[in-house]
């Protein structure tokens, strides 16, 4: 691959040419492969990887499988990181006293697709624990939504908005990440197309950007809150020189998070920048693609929240009767709250019913909790989401565990065998963990996988 010459020069310059050098080289090495197991879909580790020294259920991999042909993939039961971008969630778990610190946070990520980092955040916030992700590019909140969808942990909003309509939540989030969109040099020898619209031009541009959204993130935290920015982009005016504005204009507002701690071994270049402590992942030193992160605290102590007044009642609660019809479809259902938002029924944890309906009423909401479906005379048509939910009661309807084949025709959406099934809907499974519902109706059998989701290979 033939690399940018003034990227080159700059790399250089910042690095000098012997580091550089050997960067340049790992940019044109094969990309790294990593992993990160979903804690509430346990599965036995497959691949044969090792682990990622700073990411409990993180691996890395030998080889890059299929994962568009794994049921395993669509059940949720992982997701495809680099081992580089779940270093946010090791930082949020440091700066905040450890990860049974995290349990019950409300955190923000600021700029969340495709959603690795924000469903990070929800394995380690825990049920009573709230992430609202937001994106404000339609189409990337689309797939967002999707990945909160198969990774099934209930405790996510999906939001697209522009960053300053998140701020008018003001000290509102206990942790609030920026994963600034950048001119992605740690991502050149993954994208070739990243690699051939770099220009100068382009990352000084983003870096007005990141200082925009930098100041709404600074807005929405709370006093005492952690901070972190990221990039996947190697130059100092995306990474440093952005946080060395932020400290400028934030002053004594902002001051040094808890430490994070790094072993040497690991190859993470450490640094400060003002209040932050800054991270960098080089793919000549780690086993992982380009990164930068970085944490700070906001200073002082933690005073009453103020969010927007809502501008509309989007959530409705569900009648009494549907309730129960409803519950029985979840374990520990008297811990749920159930709701109605457009033409679907919804369900969340009851702890943080009120910050989703405050977020639903105020911003432009595209997913929360987890889409039940609707009740028709009595019972519940489940969304194809409520099977891929980690609090779904295999008890609710029939299941049916999938061969291989089956699995694959089932996630394409394509006509299975009716002869397995029980009639009415049924829970079909690959090696035990939900896949999505079918409804077989005499010998027909409709599948009701969502179209979004379906395999196309």
């Amino acid at each position: 691959m033939r690399l940018p010459e003034p990227f080159a020069e700059r790399m250089r310059r910042e690095l000098g040419a012997e580091e550089a050098e050997r960067l340049f080289v790992a940019l044109n090495d094969e990309p790294s492969v990593a992993v990160r197991l979903n804690p509430r879909k346990a599965m036995a580790e497959k691949w044969g990887g090792r682990g990622v020294p700073w990411s409990r259920d993180g691996y890395v991999l030998a080889e890059r499988p299929s994962f568009t042909l794994d049921p395993d993939f669509h059940a949720g039961a992982y997701y495809v990181q680099e081992a580089a971008s779940q270093f946010a969630g090791y930082i949020l778990a440091e700066a905040a006293g450890g990860a049974e610190a995290c349990r019950g946070m409300r955190v923000l990520d600021m700029c969340a697709a495709p959603g690795g980092k924000s469903t990070h955040y929800a394995s380690l916030v825990g049920r009573e624990g709230l992430v609202v992700a937001n994106e404000i590019n339609r189409g990337r909140a689309a797939v967002l939504a999707d990945n909160a969808r198969k990774w099934g942990a209930g405790n996510m909003v999906v939001a697209c908005n522009d960053s300053a309509r998140v701020a008018a939540f003001e000290e509102w989030f206990d942790a609030v990440a920026v994963d600034a969109p950048c001119s992605g040099e740690g991502m050149f020898r993954k994208s070739e197309e990243a690699c051939a619209q770099w220009s100068e031009a382009g990352v000084a541009m983003c870096a007005e950007r990141q200082t925009e959204i930098l100041r709404n993130a600074f807005r929405a935290l709370r006093a005492g809150g952690i901070l972190i920015y990221s990039t996947c982009t190697f130059n100092r005016t995306e990474d440093e020189e952005v946080l060395r504005r932020a400290c400028a204009e934030f002053g004594d507002e902002l001051c040094a998070a808890p430490p994070v701690a790094v072993d040497p071994s690991w190859g993470v270049a450490t640094g400060e920048e003002g209040a932050f402590s800054t991270f960098r992942f080089f793919p000549h030193r780690v086993s992982g693609e380009g990164m930068f992160l970085a944490v700070a605290r906001k200073s002082g102590e933690p005073s009453r929240r103020r969010e927007p007044k809502a501008r509309r009642q989007a959530m409705t609660p569900v009648a009494k009767a549907d309730v129960r019809e409803l519950s029985r479809w979840v374990r520990d259902g008297e811990r749920m709250r159930f709701y109605e938002a457009g033409e679907n029924l919804y369900g969340c944890y009851a702890e943080r019913y009120d910050d989703v309906a405050a977020l639903a009423g105020t911003l432009s909401v595209i997913y929360s909790g987890v889409a039940m479906g609707r009740v028709f005379k009595g019972l519940l048509k489940p969304d194809g989401a409520l099977a891929l939910f980690a609090d779904l009661d295999l008890s609710a309807a029939e299941c049916r565990d999938a061969d291989y084949p089956t699995a694959l025709r089932f996630l394409r959406k394509q006509d299975i065998d009716a002869s397995g099934l029980a009639e009415g809907v049924n829970i079909v499974t690959f090696g035990g963990r939900p896949l999505g519902f079918a409804k077989r109706i005499g010998g027909r059998v409709n599948n009701m996988y969502p179209n979004s989701l379906r395999i196309l290979k």
